[in-house]
């Protein structure tokens, strides 16, 4: 190739060349994208346990509107909140709990709610099932196993003996020593209450209400026990009517569960002139309330006190009050603390001022029930603040004087 046409070649590939255009750089692979997560979920709540607490209830037995009732509402309505129908056992409503709580402990803090509580509730025909009773619960695992009644002392304090690794708890009784002396046990809880406090406080109104004059007591067996609702319930009376507390009427039937009998000796108080009534005798005492009904029927202006549970329900028209006996509470306490690994054993003593008495609502009419519910009402602050002590038993009461 001649140098001319060699010089053009050269030109023409540098033509080339600078007339080419530059290829962008490959794009980079791209970056891998983190994998979402999944989300952790947090690790499931334990189950709850269910804590299976028994009640042993003495011979006055379900449907007594009293002792053993109040007992059961604790029990069954408060802690489980269950009802019992049909011998069996359904969900109670929150309007059913609520209308079971008393005004008196409806502002208790913290207030009452359900337990993790399945109950089993055992009812005695005579006193030699006791112990079988409280046994059996024990044996059908029972967490917390219940005495109600001072009745079952001696047989909660054997059965507490030979089961140490179980719980107890003895409602309206001390355990006794074979000489009658208080002691312990590390795995029983007892409850007694100040029974005084509230029957003082029913005996001031009754006093107040009172137009005969006449005032009655109807207890059951007669025992230091129901002698305190007789000391307290003759001072409340001492305390706004003197008169009436030195012609007071006191009588016994003998026992808990006999209506009829509770009937009789309130027919025979009637008669007499009595126009109050206060009944603590358990069951009899429903026979009392049936007699005083019967009075007013028949066109007297009769009242009745009622005990341990508000009993207006039996006979509205009659019942002016009743002396509250908070087992209830106690027994409800007491599964709260089981299912919270609070319970310890020992001896409490409830009073006005802890919310272990108290009175019920007063729902019937009469001349100046306003004045007499303040006089009422000053009293009890009286006796929380511990200003006014309450005698507990006839020979204190020798010695109280009443004062304004």
């Amino acid at each position: 190739m001649n140098r001319t046409l060699r010089l053009s070649a050269l030109a023409l590939v540098a033509l080339l060349g600078a007339c080419k255009k530059e290829e962008p750089p490959a794009p980079a692979a791209p970056a891998a994208q983190p994998q979402p997560q999944a989300e952790a979920k947090p690790p499931p709540p334990p189950e709850q346990k269910t804590f299976k607490v028994g009640l042993v209830v003495d011979v006055g037995g379900r449907g007594d509107h009293s002792f053993n009732d109040a007992a059961l509402r604790g029990l069954e309505t408060f802690a489980a909140a269950k009802r019992y129908d049909g011998g069996k056992y359904a969900p109670a409503s929150p309007p059913e709990v609520k209308e079971a709580i008393t005004q008196d402990l409806a502002g208790l803090q913290p207030p009452i709610t359900a337990q993790p509580i399945e109950p089993l509730v055992i009812q005695s025909k005579s006193p030699e099932d006791y112990e079988p009773n409280l046994q059996l619960l024990v044996e059908q695992g029972s967490d917390l196993t219940i005495g109600n009644g001072f009745l079952l002392e001696s047989a909660v304090e054997a059965v507490a003996q030979k089961n140490t690794g179980s719980k107890f708890l003895l409602v309206d009784s001390i355990l006794l020593d074979k000489d009658g002396k208080p002691y312990t046990l590390p795995n029983v809880r007892t409850v007694t209450f100040k029974e005084n406090e509230g029957s003082f406080l029913v005996g001031a109104l009754a006093g107040l209400v009172s137009k005969s004059g006449k005032i009655g007591f109807v207890g059951g067996m007669e025992v230091p026990i129901i002698k305190r609702f007789e000391a307290g319930f003759r001072a409340g009376v001492r305390s706004t009517n003197p008169k009436a507390e030195k012609t007071l009427a006191a009588v016994y039937t003998g026992s808990f569960d006999n209506v009829a009998a509770g009937k009789q000796v309130a027919q025979d108080l009637l008669k007499k002139g009595v126009d109050i009534i206060f009944q603590a005798a358990g069951a009899d005492g429903l026979g009392v309330i049936q007699a005083v009904k019967e009075a007013k029927a028949a066109g007297k202006t009769v009242y009745v006190i009622g005990v341990d549970s508000d009993q207006s329900h039996v006979a509205p028209e009659v019942v002016l009050t009743s002396m509250l006996k908070h087992v209830d509470l106690a027994i409800y306490n007491a599964c709260r603390d089981l299912a919270e690994g609070k319970f310890s054993a020992g001896d409490q003593v409830l009073g006005l001022k802890d919310g272990g008495v108290g009175y019920a609502e007063i729902r019937v009419d009469f001349p100046g029930k306003a004045e007499a519910l303040q006089k009422v009402e000053a009293l009890r602050q009286r006796i929380s603040s511990g200003e006014l002590k309450v005698p507990a038993t006839l020979e204190e009461l020798s010695a109280f004087q009443a004062t304004p």
